[in-house]
């Protein structure tokens, strides 16, 4: 009786002040967005960028709204990007993902399937708060490779039929015949209130911008009918040209706009960075503040930038942002860098994308802050994605967007794309590519789970893994997408002052039959060992004659010494596994010079590499408990070309990097220590070749912690 008194007196309640609780009972209610029609012009819109911040239409009102988001690519494994072939149902599960992520908006490059466009048409349509967008429109990169004129027909034209193209398709209102490598099909949903900007084009390269401004010195302001220029440069004319051909086409044939931007990034900012020891880096500018918003053009123009902490390297040798302290007393030289850069602007400005990857490989790194380009873990990634949502927020912009949502296995990277088979990195995850490795979203290899994780634990491997047995105990091998698994279960507990030498032949006709290091006799001429030495002292190492590290930046590039073991075959002498961070480079104001860069890549990291464990790192590549030892070892540091067609790594001396048909690795393992040597037997494990990729979804661990960064900044 009282509970039903209760509602009776809440009801009374409501009668009477109307919807005036709802707001306070259902606070997502108050920030339900509409649609702005302006009354004169009869032109819509959803958001406007003005006083360096967007403005969304919500309940009637413009609210000011920092934005939140993440970017969302168009491939998965076993696909290409222009391929788009991901579904409408993985669709609308990301995006709850995403949502549920507290994000605001994700972003996208260029025209997508018709699936993207009715999943986000389907989720939106049921939801409270939806899922905004900014979409990008891309351009041909073979016609500016071709001209290096963006005045060029070819350059131009392409890039209007794209903005048509896009257009059309979010206002639901395309159909586009099959083609190869582009969006097609039938574009029925109509997504455009959704679509809060424009972000047009690419990471625009330095000599293409030089390259136009240099042919086209001739070339006027631009007075167009929404937008104009000041003091521009003929790329920014163009720019302006092709920004007010969007804004006419769709206000002309939809009666709405949208706020527009294009994109750009440290290496053609406003900004001068006289350290910078590579001048293409610094060669030229691209200023958006030289295009102007005319009032037909009410939802206003913003500024875009790819910014990330590690590149390029005046991000940390210049002077000012290697000083910088945040109000911890740390180095921050990103917040100095986005704090120097919002000098410039009037405009709002988009981070639009940032990221750390969680690659095991590295490309480039941040020597006074550790936010480096690959070998970070997914718990510090999230911590480091968090860091840098404040700062971006605290600095004053206007928002920013994770780079990226999935990992994608089909990106290659400078420091290895040299050692795989370009046709068929989508079918394989190479974690030495720290391109691959971007995503909050992991795809892991396995139906539903890996086949084993290495944590210690053995329960996982069945005797259909046994490889072969020693006077020291059992060995156990498997492989997935992802590299090659040892179990070794040894007869007594492994102690840290003991070793465990894995020798690995992978190809017949050469390799080491003895390792001089540690006096050892192989057996048989290996390409690698592996050497299990305690927890930091592990790695593994390749025969000094199969060293494609030194290939490249010894033979080949002469940036390093020469190593005579190189050209020796069976020299007996193992070289540590490296990758290049850089070549040796001038600073020309400290005129200084800073000495080649290596990383050692096949040092072994000890850890627990199972995601459901309290302490897992997704860095491990060998654990170790009892009795039991387990191991991954990623194909690349095994100079595996292509695992599914087992591919491996020709002799480098013959042709230099080309690929050959393996039947598999002879391996074979054992203990060493004061007291005990012994020979080892070998078993050949091979793997079957894919096709097709298997794999399952998996959240990072960052995804909690950006969930809750997001959730702790306002909206």
């Amino acid at each position: 009786m009282k509970r039903r008194l209760a509602i009776i007196t809440l009801l009374v309640v409501l009668g009477f002040s109307g919807f005036a609780f709802f707001p306070v009972l259902f606070p997502a209610i108050r920030d339900r967005w509409s649609i702005y029609t302006d009354p004169g012009s009869g032109i819509s819109y959803v958001c406007v960028a003005k006083e360096k911040a967007f403005f969304l239409y919500k309940n009637g009102r413009w609210k000011k709204t920092f934005i939140k988001g993440i970017n969302i690519g168009t491939a998965k494994p076993g696909s290409f990007p222009g391929e788009l072939a991901i579904t409408k149902e993985e669709y609308l599960r990301w995006f709850k993902y995403i949502r549920d992520m507290n994000a605001d908006a994700i972003r996208v490059y260029t025209l997508q399937n018709p699936e993207f466009y009715q999943a986000l048409w389907e989720f939106n349509k049921s939801s409270i708060r939806p899922l905004y967008v900014f979409h990008g429109v891309w351009i041909d990169e073979n016609a500016i490779a071709k001209t290096m004129n963006a005045f060029s027909p070819e350059v131009t034209q392409d890039f209007r039929q794209n903005i048509e193209e896009v257009i059309d398709a979010i206002h639901g209102n395309a159909k586009i015949a099959e083609r190869k490598g582009k969006g097609w099909g039938v574009y029925d949903k109509d997504v455009s209130p959704y679509v809060i900007g424009w972000i047009l084009g690419i990471e625009w390269e330095p000599f293409f911008v030089k390259g136009t401004n240099d042919k086209n010195r001739g070339i006027a302001q631009f007075d167009g009918s929404y937008l104009y220029t000041e003091a521009a440069e003929p790329f920014e004319v163009w720019l302006a040209m092709m920004g007010d051909y969007a804004i006419a086409y769709e206000t002309q044939k939809y009666r709405t706009q949208r706020p527009l931007s294009f994109v750009n990034w440290p290496t053609t900012d406003v900004l001068r960075h006289p350290n910078e020891p590579y001048e293409n880096e610094d060669m030229v500018s691209v200023n958006v503040e030289a295009i102007k918003a005319k009032p037909s053009f009410p939802p206003g123009c913003f500024a875009s930038y790819h910014v990330y902490p590690y590149y390029p390297d005046f991000m940390f040798y210049q002077k000012e942002y290697a000083s910088f302290r945040d109000a911890d007393g740390k180095p921050n030289t990103y917040r100095a860098y986005l704090r120097d850069l919002m000098k410039h602007h009037s405009l709002p400005v988009l981070v639009a994308e940032f990221g750390i990857p969680t690659s095991r490989g590295i490309t480039h790194e941040n020597p006074l802050t550790g936010f480096n380009q690959g070998h970070i873990d997914e718990v510090t990634q999230g911590q480091m994605l968090v860091a840098m949502i404040n700062d971006i927020h605290d600095e004053g912009y206007a928002g920013g967007l994770i780079f990226t949502w999935q990992d994608e296995w089909f990106k290659r990277t400078w420091n290895t794309m040299d050692l795989d088979l370009p046709d068929r990195r989508p079918f394989w995850s190479n974690v030495q590519t720290n391109e691959q490795k971007f995503g909050i979203l992991s795809f892991d290899p396995g139906d539903g789970k890996r086949k084993v994780y290495v944590d210690g634990e053995d329960s996982e491997w069945g005797e259909e893994y046994f490889l072969l047995a020693t006077e020291n105990g059992k060995m156990y091998a498997t492989a997935d997408e992802e590299g090659v698994y040892f179990l070794l279960r040894l007869k007594k507990p492994y102690e840290e002052n003991s070793q465990i030498i894995i020798p690995v032949d992978s190809l017949p006709g050469q390799g080491n039959e003895v390792m001089s290091e540690l006096g050892l006799h192989l057996g048989r001429p290996c390409e690698f060992v592996i050497v299990i030495d305690g927890k930091e002292n592990s790695r593994m190492m390749v025969d000094a004659y199969y060293n494609v590290f030194y290939h490249i930046y010894g033979e080949r590039l002469k940036m390093l010494e020469e190593d005579p073991a190189y050209y020796s075959k069976g020299s007996g002498i193992f070289r540590p596994l490296y990758l290049c961070l850089s070549r040796e480079v001038y600073l020309p104001e400290d005129k200084r010079r800073i000495p080649f860069k290596k990383v050692e890549t096949g040092k072994l990291r000890f850890g627990n590499g199972n995601p459901s464990s309290a302490n897992y790192n997704s860095l491990t590549d060998f654990a170790y408990k009892g009795n039991v030892v387990e191991l991954r070892i990623p194909w690349q540091l095994l100079n595996i070309m292509d695992p599914s067609t087992r591919m491996a790594m020709a002799d480098l001396h013959q042709g230099g990097i080309r690929p050959i048909k393996i039947d598999g690795l002879y391996v074979s393992f054992l203990l060493k220590n004061n007291e005990t040597k012994e020979t080892p037997r070998y078993a050949l494990f091979t793997w079957q070749e894919w096709e097709m990729p298997k794999y399952h979804e998996r959240l990072k661990k960052s995804y909690d912690i950006v969930k809750r960064g997001f959730d702790a900044l306002p909206g």
